[in-house]
């Protein structure tokens, strides 16, 4: 593969009875969780350039938690939350997993209690409605704090125990004053991780790495329990989805024999057929942390440029991976979770939330590749970072849980930074290689081409 232009910067997640169809309107909580406005949980800072970089104004301020978790692994997925210590000795929640669409999510938590004897259970959350509002799930036993959970699109919450060296999956859902658990099966395994949530909200897939190969299974959604599907080889990890369909499928893949990592497309509809994605420079570690199946946004992480930088290419698009030099601090890492749905053939367009990791904890970046600048705005108080979705008119929503709220979703309307041209439609600003990609076919047809194959004659200028 040829070598890719880079732009800003230098080169080189026995059964019981079937549940019953659940209706969408569920008695009210008794503590239903409240909706609160950006005002609620920290303002923009002023613009980038002053003061500290990796600390946005009102960090210091109530509303910013106060740890910071690890941005590697399928956290970094739009629909996966690391874990976040609320304020007050509150419990410490598992990972947050949000369905495609942002009606469900569910999240492994605890009571209060001394750490090593807190009950986990897993919890659902329903974000649909006209109150965000929590169910919990216990069952006769608690659960292993290393459990991982994901909402299906039906309400119920597929959960992944580890029993010895197996992988034991279920489906629970409320039941009456309790919890009803439908058993799915398990697979012979040490390790496995499951993936964000399928985008048609019925199917959940694992992934088995292994040194020389990687097994994914349908763990939720098959006629006959879990059932390997792939396997790739290599040792593979990531994950995000690149259609609406659910059929293609990224993963980062180191090969057999080792180099680099790639990121590469799995075509579930072509029996698992794997082809590249990501073909940066030849040496470089290109990973694909986020994908937005409407407009073909791809979020990347590559050292391409000589270290790790966060970038962003267009599926289908004959441009170049770019490197934003405003997506750059010095004192915080930022990894992508969330892009604006809805932006058809419109990639530079989308408002990409970020979430930034720095020595303060943890807060809420947002960016279009259209603009110049990273707005950074303070985290409510309680959210799991990394957790979050976009409405399609350019809303962001944060859920959070804290002493005072267990159950609520925070508000934060997009920022506008550029105007688009009555005229052409395209945004005015056409320096800082921000210019419109080129057209791009639907997902759902468009075949993953690899991205950096374009003449490093055609080298964007720096942002």
């Amino acid at each position: 593969m040829t070598a890719c232009a880079i732009e800003g910067g230098s080169a080189g997640a026995a059964a019981t009875a079937e549940p019953e169809a659940e209706s969408r309107t569920e008695p009210d909580p008794k503590e239903p969780g409240a909706v609160s406005g950006p005002e609620d949980y920290g303002a923009e800072p002023e613009p980038e350039g002053s003061g500290d970089p990796g600390k946005p104004a009102g960090a210091d301020a109530p509303g910013l938690p106060g740890s910071a978790a690890d941005e590697d692994g399928p956290e970094a997925s739009s629909a996966v939350g690391g874990p976040a210590a609320p304020a007050g000795g509150g419990p410490l929640p598992g990972g947050f997993t949000l369905t495609a669409d942002g009606a469900y999510a569910a999240r492994l938590t605890a009571a209060p209690g001394p750490p090593g004897e807190r009950a986990w259970y897993p919890e659902r959350w329903t974000l649909d409605g006209p109150e965000p509002y929590a169910v919990p799930l216990p069952l006769g036993q608690p659960e292993e704090p290393d459990a991982q959970v994901a909402p299906l699109a039906d309400g119920r919450v597929l959960i992944r125990r580890r029993v010895a060296d197996r992988q034991m999956f279920s489906l629970l859902y409320p039941t009456g004053p309790g919890t009803g658990e439908l058993l799915l099966g398990a697979v012979e395994c040490a390790e496995m991780t499951l993936l964000p949530p399928s985008p048609d909200g019925r199917c959940v897939y694992a992934l088995s790495a292994g040194e020389h190969s990687s097994s994914l299974w349908l763990v939720a959604g098959g006629a006959f329990g879990p059932e390997e599907v792939a396997r790739i080889p290599g040792r593979c990890s990531g994950g995000a989805w690149l259609d609406r369909a659910g059929r293609l499928l990224a993963l980062d893949r180191r090969a057999p024999g080792g180099g680099p990592v790639k990121a590469v497309a799995v075509d579930l509809g072509r029996g698992a057929e794997v082809t590249p994605l990501l073909q940066i420079a030849p040496g470089s570690d290109d990973r694909l942390l986020l994908a937005d199946a409407d407009s073909g946004l791809l979020l990347i992480r590559s050292d391409a440029p000589g270290h790790d930088r966060l970038g962003w290419g267009v599926l289908g698009s004959c441009l170049p991976v770019r490197f934003p030099e405003c997506l750059r601090l010095a004192d915080a890492a930022v990894t992508p979770f969330a892009v604006q749905p809805g932006q058809m053939l419109m990639p530079e367009s989308c408002a990409v939330a970020l979430r930034i990791d720095g020595a303060a904890g943890s807060w809420v970046g947002v960016w279009r590749p259209a603009g110049r600048r990273l707005h950074q705005f303070a985290a409510p108080l309680g959210w799991a970072p990394g957790a979050g979705y976009w409405s399609r008119d350019g809303v962001l929503r944060l859920p959070y849980a804290n002493g005072a709220t267990s159950c609520g979703v925070a508000l934060l309307a997009a920022p506008q930074d550029v105007e688009p041209s009555s005229v052409t439609g395209r945004p005015g600003d056409a320096e800082g290689g921000t210019q419109p990609s080129a057209a791009v076919s639907t997902p759902a047809v468009c075949r993953p081409v690899p991205l950096g194959q374009a003449p490093l004659h055609r080298a964007a200028r720096s942002d």
